[in-house]
Parts: C-alpha cells; sequence; structure tokens
C-alpha cells in the first residue's frame, strides 16, 4: 500500500540513507507507483514516500513559503471549499485537489491534525523548533507500523518496509497470531511480528534530537459518543445534509473516477444523494463464472436509472488459472493481514484500474449506520493447532468481549473498521485510491447523535434512496429489501432471496460434512449449478476440490509446512485430504492455513 516509510536516528547519515532507500523499495509493488525522499540530517529525519501516479498526495514533501515547514503526507482530505479560500485570504496561494494547503494548515492550525478529514498518515517537520511529528487519522484506516530499537524509532506504511532493513524482527508474535487465526485479523495495535506496532488511531507523535519527546492523541471517540442524541426526523434531516453537502468532494481529484456498484443499499444510497451527468461515472460489478449474480443483475439496473455506462468483472477461469500468483501476491503485499481467498479482491482491483484508478465504494456504510457486525471470533478446526497457539486463541476472544462493550458506533468505526478491514482497503490501495463517504468525519459524528444507537432500521437508508431517487427506490436490493411491489409480492420476493442465499451459503462454505459426502457422491449431476452464484463470486470448497486442488496439496502437504511448531501434522493431512476427496468441507480452514503458511515462507522464513 503506498505510504510514508522512514527512520528517526543519530546513526551516520550513510547507513540512514541506505537502510531508507531499502524501506522505500520494500514498498515499490507497481510501476505506476512514484517516490521519492527527504533529509534532514541536523534533526535526524530520513522520511520517503511512495504514491500512486497523479493521486492527491503524489507531490511530496511539501513546503511554507520559509521553507521552515516541510510535510510529507499519504491519503485523502476532504475539505470544505471555505478551508482553501481562507487561506487565501490570508495570502496563500492554494488550489482544491492539490496538497500544498496542508502545510500552510500544519503551520497555522493548533488542532493540526484533528481538522483534517479522510484515511492518511504523515510526517510535519518544524525546522524553526527542531522538531518532527508523525500523525495519522482519527480511526486509523491508513496505518503506521512502527519499532523502536536502540539507535532508531522505524515507521512504515507496511510493515515489510521495517523488516526489510531489521531482519531479526522477522518471527511470529504468539498473541498476534492467536487474534488472526481467530478473527482474521490483528486487534488493536498488535500485528503478526513481534516488536513491530500500529501507531495508535489519532496519533501525535513528536520528536526530537532523533527521540520521542511526545506521544499524544489529537481524538477520543468519548467526545461522539457524548453528545446529545436527536429524535427520529431531526437525525434524519441533519444525516441527510451531511451526506449530500460532503458528497461532492469525494468525486473530486485529479484522478478519473469509477463506482462500485452492487446489489445491496449503500452504493445506491450514494447514487442517489449525488447526482452526476449522464455517462460520466464508470460504474463496474464484481460478477461470478456460473450466472449473472444479484449483484450484477441490480446493480445494472442502477447504471442504467443513473444513465451511466456499467461492466461487469468476472472472477473465473482466468483467475483460477493465476490463483498461486495471486495468492501469493496477496499475502505478501497485506503481510498476512487477510485470508488467502482475498486474491479475488487484488484481481478485480487490477481490472478495476483499467477502468479508473481511483473508485468510490459503498463500503462501511451498514457498518457504521446500522452498526453491522462483521467479524466475530470463530473456533479452528479441532485437532489442527497445537496447544501453544490456542492459548492465543482463547485470549484473543476475550479480548474481542470486551472491545464488544464499547459503544456500538466506536466499534464499527474505530475498532472493525481499522483492524478488520484495514488489511482489504490496503490491498485495493495497492491498484486504486479509494474514496469512502460513509468514514466521513462529519457522517460518523452524525450517526452517534441516532435515536436507536444500538442498530437502526433499514429505513434511515431506503428513505435517503426514496428521497434521492424514487426511480432508484423501486429497486429492491440482492436479500428483496425495498422496491416498489405491493407488500405480498415484497414478502415473497424478499423470503426467496433470503432461502437462496442461506442455500447458497450451505451448499458452499457452510455446507455439513454429512451433506458434502452425498453432493461427491451425486457430482456427475452438478448440483452446484442449481444453487452457487446466485449471490457469491467466489466458490472455493469446489475450487479447493477440483482446479485448485493440486495447489492445496502442494503448499499444504510440502515436509516444510507439514513440520509448522503451531500445527498437528496428522491434523492438517486428514484435513487436505478429506476435503479434496469430498468427504468434508474444509473451506475456511484451507484458507487460514494457506494464508498462514505462505506468511511464514514470505517473511518468517526469508530472514
Amino acid at each position: 500500500m503506498p505510504g510514508i516509510v522512514g527512520l528517526i536516528t543519530r546513526m551516520p547519515r550513510e547507513r540512514a540513507e541506505q537502510e531508507l532507500a531499502c524501506m522505500i523499495r520494500a514498498l515499490c509493488h507497481e510501476s505506476f507507483y512514484e517516490t521519492g525522499s527527504f533529509i534532514d540530517e541536523s534533526l535526524g529525519i530520513y522520511v520517503g514516500w511512495v504514491a500512486r501516479k497523479n493521486s492527491f498526495s503524489d507531490q511530496m514533501p511539501v513546503r511554507n513559503e520559509s521553507g521552515d515547514r516541510v510535510l510529507v503526507f499519504s491519503g485523502e482530505d476532504y475539505q470544505q471549499s471555505s478551508v482553501f479560500s481562507g487561506l487565501r485570504r490570508r495570502g496563500h496561494s492554494v488550489e482544491e485537489g492539490k496538497p500544498s494547503y496542508l502545510v500552510h494548515l500544519y503551520e497555522e492550525e493548533q488542532d493540526f491534525p484533528r481538522c483534517l478529514n479522510g484515511m492518511f498518515h504523515g510526517l510535519g517537520i518544524n525546522r524553526a523548533r527542531g522538531t518532527a511529528t508523525l500523525f495519522n487519522d482519527r480511526f486509523g484506516m491508513h496505518p503506521i507500523y512502527y519499532h523502536q530499537a536502540k539507535d532508531a524509532f522505524y515507521f512504515g506504511a507496511e510493515a515489510k518496509a521495517i523488516l526489510a532493513v531489521r531482519r531479526e524482527l522477522r518471527a511470529a508474535d504468539p498473541r498476534g497470531l492467536g487474534e488472526f487465526i481467530s478473527l482474521s485479523c490483528v486487534l488493536e495495535n498488535r500485528t503478526l511480528f513481534k516488536h513491530i506496532q500500529v501507531l495508535p488511531a489519532a496519533s501525535v507523535w513528536e520528536f526530537r534530537d532523533g527521540k520521542a519527546e511526545r506521544k499524544e492523541t489529537y481524538f477520543d471517540p468519548r467526545e461522539w459518543e457524548e453528545q446529545a442524541t436527536l429524535d427520529s426526523e431531526s437525525y434524519y434531516r441533519e444525516l441527510r445534509e451531511v451526506l449530500v453537502s460532503n458528497l461532492p468532494r469525494y468525486f473530486g481529484g485529479r484522478e478519473q473516477i469509477g463506482m462500485t456498484l452492487t446489489g445491496g443499499l449503500d452504493t445506491r444510497v450514494i447514487m442517489s444523494c449525488r447526482k452526476h451527468q449522464p455517462k460520466s461515472l464508470p460504474c463496474y460489478t464484481f460478477g461470478g463464472m456460473f450466472r449473472d449474480c444479484q449483484d450484477v443483475r441490480i446493480a445494472r439496473r442502477v447504471a442504467k436509472v443513473c444513465q451511466q455506462s456499467h461492466s461487469v468483472i468476472t472472477v473465473g477461469d482466468a483467475f483460477l488459472a493465476r490463483f498461486p500468483e495471486y495468492a501469493e501476491r496477496t499475502v505478501y503485499l497485506t503481510e498476512g493481514g487477510v485470508d488467502v481467498y482475498r486474491a479475488a479482491d487484488l484481481y478485480v482491483s487490477e481490472r478495476a484500474r483499467e477502468i479508473a484508478p481511483a473508485k468510490v465504494v459503498g463500503t462501511y456504510g451498514s457498518e457504521i449506520v446500522r452498526q453491522a457486525v462483521m467479524f466475530k471470533p470463530k473456533a479452528p478446526q479441532a485437532g489442527l493447532f497445537l496447544p501453544g497457539i490456542l492459548s492465543g486463541v482463547h485470549q484473543a476472544q476475550e479480548t474481542y468481549a470486551n472491545v464488544r462493550r464499547r459503544h456500538p458506533v466506536t466499534f464499527a468505526a474505530f475498532c472493525q473498521s481499522p483492524w478488520y478491514h484495514h488489511g482489504i482497503l490496503g490491498l485495493e490501495q495497492t491498484q486504486l485510491t479509494v474514496h469512502s463517504p460513509f468514514m466521513d468525519n462529519d457522517f460518523v459524528r452524525t450517526v452517534y447523535r441516532a435515536p436507536q444507537p444500538s442498530g437502526l432500521a433499514d429505513d434511515v437508508r431506503l428513505r435517503l434512496i426514496g428521497d434521492g431517487s424514487p426511480a432508484l427506490a423501486g429497486i429492491r436490493s440482492d436479500r428483496g429489501v425495498g422496491g416498489s411491489s405491493g407488500r405480498l409480492i415484497s414478502a415473497v420476493t424478499r423470503g426467496f432471496q433470503e432461502f437462496s442465499f442461506k442455500a447458497e451459503y450451505a451448499y458452499d462454505y457452510g455446507m455439513p460434512h454429512w451433506l458434502a459426502r452425498i453432493d461427491h457422491r451425486l457430482s456427475a449431476l452438478h448440483l452446484e449449478r442449481l444453487f452457487l452464484g446466485r449471490h457469491k463470486l467466489l466458490h472455493f470448497r469446489t475450487w479447493y476440490r477440483g482446479a485448485l486442488a493440486n495447489y492445496v496439496q502442494q503448499i499444504l502437504l510440502d515436509p516444510v509446512s507439514l513440520s509448522r511448531p503451531y500445527l498437528e501434522r496428522k491434523g492438517l493431512e486428514t484435513i487436505v485430504r478429506q476435503h479434496i476427496k469430498g468427504e468434508r468441507n474444509y473451506t475456511t480452514a484451507i484458507h487460514k492455513l494457506i494464508t498462514l503458511e505462505l506468511t511464514h515462507r514470505l517473511f518468517v522464513d526469508a530472514r
């Protein structure tokens, strides 16, 4: 993922420069990336950056007129026009869409970076005071990994930048490993690696003379939790006003923007509240290999109503043929931060970049507005992991239970989004600039004022769609919600969609072992064609038995894999062979096992 890297140190300049160059190279994943560096030997500052060409932050560093303030910034900032007009009145030459204004906010705003709005991180250098300030966004969505060594403080947008110069850190952290096995992510500010942590959200860490002098945060979610709640009508009016007024910021910038459409309500809220000229916003949807899924069918109708072009990016044979490559790249790019099936996200992101290098997404909509919970602890397959690692799994469950006691919006925005979603987002950001209107500061702040903070009904999103576009409101969602049909037809439609959704899950990931055996005996009938592809585009249960069976055996039955110190060898062999034979369904266990094995090969064994 593009971002900043660097070290703050008093080591000799020659060595520091060599390490900085190595850290920058570790993030150069694509030919369309641009890189640069800034060094102030007198302050012990060595910082570099990697950015997608033509993205908001590809013109680093930015300096004030006197040159005593320097800012290196990565990510996005969505400011109101009044901010730019105010800077112009104070004599600064600034332009919307270009990052030069940020250095003036840095030198003039006492609450910097609190005044920023987006997913970002950066390093501000105050030469007059002899200080450097490392900071990130209030949600922690654009992470900074760090390690404090005896001779330097290292930081980077990816842990691999630090691992590239401190190879002794290439060791798995038992607690982080247990959390990933249980939750498919690492909680709080931990990582999968010992002695590498993530900068807390809303951090402002100040350094002087090569050392951290002040570690503070500029925002606490309790500020929003303590707001007065609104009645239903007042809440709706404020939510709609904030969304409609702020959306134009997310469709600006120098890059061509595309829109990812789904069959759900979140992307449709955006399309209904932000009108575009016909054929000005290329739209696309991800589809599967068996049939047009509900996402594709509904998104096609939405695009037609909005008079926009629509494309389908299919995950099929071409992806499967290159799955080993995409699996390894996914684990490498995210440092084991997502399960290997997310390789499909990398594949479709590459295809999406051919349509537009930036995209607006509806991600986080239902999570923020309805506080939908997207991840929960799952017990690992019995007989697979050794007792030593299982203690970390049990600890992960306790940590999760404690975190879930927080305010539901706080959990969604400040825990679930940066912990569970950041690996997925980071994978997409290797290819695309991602604009996320539902993570806007004003929008999230307003949701805290809802009359039912424990979880709102779909009605607020349906009303937003209906007020913005009655035509879009007439289209039912992929789960049969909404639409303009009568109650009976709506109830029948919703019932059928719910049945087909659950049936597909039961036939695929959730298939019980007894049904897997029956399905295998009836394989000549190709029963999967009746269920698969109606809602989902990935079908790894059948792929791991068919097109990817050789790959699964090659990776997991390798002697090196079988000797991992956290695995039961016989349990691993049994899982692989029974799944491929069709006797059992171990899809999710295989996801985890391949991810862990590739993580060890790419990062731990590489030591």
